[in-house]
């Protein structure tokens, strides 16, 4: 494993990486320390660090609620993670307009070398001209810091596991916790930074001073406004029922972003929530495009980045493919057995995915996998009002804030990334809660994180597990038969499948 990282070739500086507490069942770091390497900077501020000049102007068309998360009052010094997209790009220049010295970094997480030789692309290319570009703009350097070995043993080694033992990882949730303000933050520690910042839609609520035994908050993003949150909340219980297809009334049809990343920080520590500052936690997603074109950004006009970061434009199918291979299985419907067709590896489908199955009749969706036998179930019934969750187990806890002392009675939670939540309570079984909510959930698939919130605030999370008792999906007692044989040959070609009627019942529940 690579030992130092270096950022150019002027005189360097070392700082210590600490190892990190091992999650998730991720191996252990094979070295005590590892050296991330600074250029040594004539700046006035500090023979250590380069930072921004503090030479700056208010523009016209910002306005005092698009700084508030930039703590405008006091001049800091702050490390700010630049990705090259434009959320990153506008808080950086809140930052610079509530007149903070700061650093960007850029993190190249992209493979190990030979990896780039596989892939045609270097995705990291783009985003790394981008933000050059954007630092031009307030005329200070880009540090590249290379954290390829971190990611890959920490994160990327931990996602090809899991995806192997049949669960479904959130390689965001970890990449937080792990990298960014993981290695990273351990890599500046030392250093003089007030804070570091990033583009994440967030709020962090920091206590006064002289309160420095008092705990830093995580709060949604101003996206997330109750209004919103219920607007949403219906859109996405409506998409799931007529039908069975994700169709949306056309008064939704004009599109509205709403943006709150809490979800994915959910698993922090409170170490690293009090060093975190999120500029764009006091912004709305529509205003961030608008602050875009007003700077002038490279960028104004970037899409969005959508997927896995360390990916970039390569498909996660090929990525999965690459590493844990293909083993062709058989895929069985739940309710009747039915033989249907073939796949790949149950390693590429996770409960609740419609996509892929390349199944005539559906939509079809994955219920349930038999991972010792490779067997993927199948069902178009995985909306149907007798086969929904209320119940779940959670493990490897994280609370920001410890424990909640409060009534757990009566919290709400995410299961998944997206403007909906779920009204729920929790009971601890010695390190695991079970999870009761007050309505029927899909799709709660194992591995991934349930965050949960005590009002607006985040109180931490924690990993589902697949132990679910009796409320899994119902699998028939020919389809579990089918899936043990050994000589799958035996079970001929698959049938031919009916289209399934249409029925207005469900619509009708909808109309109520």
């Amino acid at each position: 494993m690579r030992q130092n990282y270096r950022i150019d070739q002027t005189p360097m500086l070392s700082a210590v990486v600490k190892p990190l507490p091992s999650l998730f069942r991720l191996p252990p770091l094979s070295s005590s320390s590892l050296s991330l390497y600074f250029r040594v900077s004539p700046s006035p501020q500090s023979p250590r660090l380069l930072f921004s000049r503090r030479s700056y102007s208010r523009h016209a068309f910002l306005g005092d609620h698009h700084l508030s998360c930039s703590m405008p009052n006091k001049p800091l010094r702050v490390a700010v993670l630049l990705s090259g997209g434009v959320d990153s790009s506008v808080a950086l220049r809140l930052l610079h307009a509530a007149g903070h010295s700061f650093t960007p970094f850029y993190l190249k997480i992209w493979f190990q070398e030979g990896f780039e030789n596989f892939w045609n692309q270097c995705p990291w290319e783009d985003d790394l001209k981008y933000a050059k570009h954007v630092c031009e703009q307030v005329d200070v350097p880009l540090e590249v810091v290379h954290l390829t070995d971190e990611y890959w043993e920490r994160v990327v080694s931990y996602i090809i596991e899991e995806y192997r033992c049949g669960r479904t990882p959130n390689p965001d949730v970890l990449c937080n916790t792990r990298i960014k303000f993981g290695a990273f933050m351990d890599a500046i520690s030392g250093m003089e930074y007030d804070y570091i910042a990033s583009g994440h839609y967030a709020k962090v609520v920091h206590p006064p001073a002289d309160q420095t035994d008092s705990s830093s908050v995580l709060e949604l993003s101003q996206d997330m406004v109750p209004n919103h949150v219920l607007f949403f909340a219906v859109l996405e219980r409506m998409s799931h029922v007529v039908f069975n297809v994700c169709i949306l009334p056309t008064y939704a049809s004009k599109r509205y972003i709403v943006k709150d990343q809490t979800y994915f920080l959910s698993h922090l520590s409170q170490t690293q929530l009090k060093r975190l500052l999120f500029p764009l936690g006091c912004v709305k997603k529509e205003e961030v495009r608008k602050l875009a074109t007003e700077f002038d950004l490279p960028n104004k006009d970037r899409k969005d980045s959508q997927g896995i970061c360390f990916l970039g434009k390569i498909k996660f199918s090929d990525f999965v493919g690459r590493h844990i291979g293909e083993m062709e299985g058989i895929i069985l419907e739940a309710e009747t057995g039915d033989f249907l067709g073939n796949h790949r590896g149950f390693w590429f489908y996770t409960i609740g995915q419609r996509q892929g199955l390349r199944l005539p009749g559906g939509p079809w969706y994955v219920v349930e996998k038999d991972t010792k036998n490779n067997v993927v179930f199948v069902s178009r019934n995985y909306y149907s009002m007798d086969k929904r969750r209320r119940v779940f187990r959670v493990g490897s806890l994280r609370w920001l804030s410890g424990k909640p002392s409060g009534n757990v009675n009566q919290l709400r939670c995410k299961v998944r990334h997206g403007p909906g939540f779920y009204s729920c309570s929790f009971e601890m079984e010695g390190d695991v809660a079970v999870v009761h909510l007050d309505e029927d959930a899909q799709g709660l698939a194992a591995g991934q994180f349930a965050a949960f919130y005590e009002g607006t605030t985040c109180i931490g999370s924690g990993v589902i597990l697949e132990s679910w008792d009796d409320q899994c999906f119902p699998v028939c007692a020919k389809a579990l038969e089918l899936a043990a044989l050994e000589d799958k040959t035996k079970l001929g070609k698959p049938v031919k499948i009916k289209t399934m009627p249409v029925t207005t019942s469900v619509e009708a529940e909808l109309v109520v």
